[in-house]
């Protein structure tokens, strides 16, 4: 069932009199609940692509997506913790922004999230991605050709934020950012980092026509190691897909094709990891 309190704040969280009313607070304990289900939908990409939604779980992830001022349309939170200080500042500052705030028993948590033992506060947030057209601007991009797995996706964020890099670029299908797993191995940094979602076509396009330096990463590159690479800006590095590398049109329109010396028996180095030795390497050439 659901019961909205008089003011819309958890007790001793109330609004001010003054003050607009701008979200609403719901307290829901029934799992058939209508919002039960649209939050639980958020789950599967159709419906986040439908509504252009996403799930942030955790208390650190609410409140970092908070303070990049990512507009969210619902929090919710465990009943255990009513009461708690923060959890009503995060309220106050959610109802303000016009968002619903809802306060929900340990078995709803657990439908929404989909899991046992779920995190105790979850946000709702639209999703947002940066324009095209400013693939290259601001410092050293990423651009990642076709990423399939959200672990690899969420690490090279998490990377990105940490060295400053200006943004990132998706380039053709590549997993959803906004999938639960991406934005938890994020660790946060999804909400600093500006990404960018354009066609392998457009991308091409867009290289071509702001005359950026493209250094792209292949296994069979012949020119030379990554080490000996120029990084001048206004550079763009190209990271291949898990499995096939660059596509044959990326690879030819890299200015420079590279590769991570290997001396052991792997064949490949994991997307992350090739990833952030090639962001650290560009850095360190560009700052010295």
């Amino acid at each position: 069932m659901t019961d909205d309190r008089h003011d819309g704040l958890p007790d001793g969280h109330r609004h001010h009199p003054d003050r607009p009313r701008q979200g609403s607070f719901k307290r829901v304990t029934s799992l058939t609940n209508p919002l039960v289900k649209d939050i639980r939908n958020l789950q599967q990409k159709k419906f986040r692509d439908e509504k252009s939604l996403f799930i942030a779980e955790g208390q650190k992830l609410v409140r970092d997506a908070m303070d990049g001022d990512w507009p969210i349309e619902t929090l919710v939170y465990g009943d255990e913790l009513a009461g708690d200080e923060a959890i009503g500042q995060l309220a106050a500052r959610a109802k303000t922004a016009g968002a619903t705030v809802m306060e929900v028993s340990a078995l709803v948590l657990e439908k929404i999230a989909r899991r046992d033992n779920p995190q105790t506060v979850i946000g709702i947030f639209r999703q947002h991605f940066a324009p095209a057209s400013s693939v290259g601007e601001g410092g050293l991009w990423v651009a990642l050709d076709r990423v399939r797995d959200p672990g690899n996706l969420g690490t090279i964020l998490r990377t990105a934020d940490a060295a400053g890099v200006a943004g990132v670029a998706l380039v053709g299908h590549c997993c959803d950012p906004f999938a639960s797993e991406t934005v938890r191995a994020t660790m946060g940094s999804i909400f600093h980092v500006p990404m960018a979602k354009i066609s392998e076509e457009a991308f091409l396009s867009h290289v071509r026509r702001r005359k950026l330096h493209l250094v792209g990463t292949h296994l069979s590159a012949k020119t030379m190691d990554y080490r000996a690479a120029r990084y001048d800006a206004p550079t763009l590095l190209l990271m291949g897909n898990e499995q096939q590398g660059l596509t044959v049109d990326l690879a030819d329109a890299c200015d420079e094709l590279v590769k991570i010396p290997m001396r052991g028996r792997a064949d490949s180095l994991n997307l992350a990891v090739s990833t952030g030795l090639m962001i650290y390497e560009a850095l360190r050439t560009t700052l010295r």
